[in-house]
C-alpha cells in the first residue's frame, strides 16, 4: 500500500505538469526556473540515491556498465527525435514556399522550431530515467530504508519536465488529448515500477538490483547534458545556475534527513 501511496505521489507531478503546460502559458524565465531546479535535484539524486546504491549493490564494473548504456539509450532515442523534428520543420517550410500567403507570415522561430523535440525528448527523459527511478524508490521501500529524499526529488523533477514538455507539445501543434494521454500513460507505468520495485524486485539479488539503478543514472546524466540542462539556459541564461543550485540544495538536505 505505501509502495502504491508512493507512486501516485510521484507520478501525480507528472499529471499536474502535463494539464498546466497544456493550458497555462508561462514566461519562459519561469519555465527555465523550473527546469533548472528540476536539474539541480536530479545532481543529487543521480550522485547519492541512484549511482552510489548501484556501487554499492554491484560493484564498480556493473554500475559503470549500467550508466554507459543507460547514457547511450537516452542520446540514441534523443538524436531520433531530433531528426525526426527537422524532417518535420522542413516540411513545414516546403509547404510555406509553395503558398504565397504563407510566405509573407512572420517568420520568427516558434518555441517547438528553436527547441527541436523538446517536448518527446523530455517525455523519453522521464520515460528512461523513470521507470528505474520509480523501481529504486520502490526498492527502498520494501528493503525498509524509506527513500524520502528520492521520492522529492523525482516529483521536483516531474512537474517542470511534465510542464514544459507538454507545453512544447503544444506549441507543435499537438492535441490536448494527445498531451493529456500520453503523459497519463506515463504516470501510470511509473506507479506501476514502484510497485514493481517494492514487490518483485525487493527480493532480487543486489547485483540484478545495481543494473536499473545504474541505467537510471546513464539517462538521467544524459538528459541533463542532452536535453535538461540546454533547455534551461536557453530559456533563461546565466540566471538558471542560480536555480540548479537550489534544486541541488534542497534535494541534499532532504537525503541527510
Amino acid at each position: 500500500m505505501d509502495a502504491l501511496v508512493f507512486g501516485v505521489i510521484a507520478s501525480s507531478a507528472l499529471v499536474i505538469g502535463a494539464l498546466a503546460g497544456s493550458r497555462i502559458r508561462l514566461p519562459k524565465a519561469v519555465l527555465a526556473a523550473m527546469l533548472a531546479f528540476a536539474s539541480g535535484a536530479l545532481i543529487t539524486a543521480l550522485a547519492f540515491e541512484l549511482f552510489e546504491d548501484a556501487y554499492e549493490h554491484g560493484g564498480i564494473w556493473r554500475a559503470a556498465a549500467g550508466l554507459a548504456v543507460g547514457a547511450v539509450v537516452f542520446t540514441g532515442i534523443s538524436a531520433w527525435l531530433d531528426r525526426l523534428a527537422e524532417g518535420r520543420h522542413e516540411e513545414a517550410h516546403g509547404s510555406e514556399k509553395l503558398d504565397p500567403d504563407a510566405a509573407a507570415v512572420d517568420r520568427a522561430p516558434s518555441a517547438a522550431s528553436t527547441s527541436g523535440s523538446a517536448g518527446l525528448a523530455l517525455l523519453a527523459a522521464v520515460t528512461l530515467d523513470g521507470v528505474p527511478e520509480n523501481l529504486a524508490l520502490g526498492i527502498s521501500l520494501g528493503e525498509g530504508t524509506g527513500g524520502l529524499a528520492l521520492l522529492a526529488a523525482i516529483f521536483v523533477s516531474n512537474f517542470p519536465e511534465a510542464l514544459v514538455g507538454s507545453a512544447s507539445m503544444r506549441e507543435q501543434g499537438r492535441s490536448q488529448a494527445f498531451i493529456l494521454g500520453t503523459w497519463l500513460g506515463c504516470a501510470a507505468l511509473l506507479t506501476l515500477a514502484v510497485v514493481v520495485g517494492a514487490g518483485p524486485l525487493s527480493n532480487t539479488s543486489p547485483e540484478t538490483i545495481s543494473l536499473p539503478l545504474a541505467f537510471a543514472a546513464g539517462a538521467v546524466l544524459a538528459s541533463l547534458a542532452d536535453t535538461l540542462m540546454p533547455e534551461a539556459y536557453a530559456k533563461g541564461g546565466p540566471t538558471v545556475a542560480l536555480s540548479t543550485t537550489a534544486g541541488f540544495i534542497l534535494s541534499f538536505v532532504l537525503s541527510t534527513i
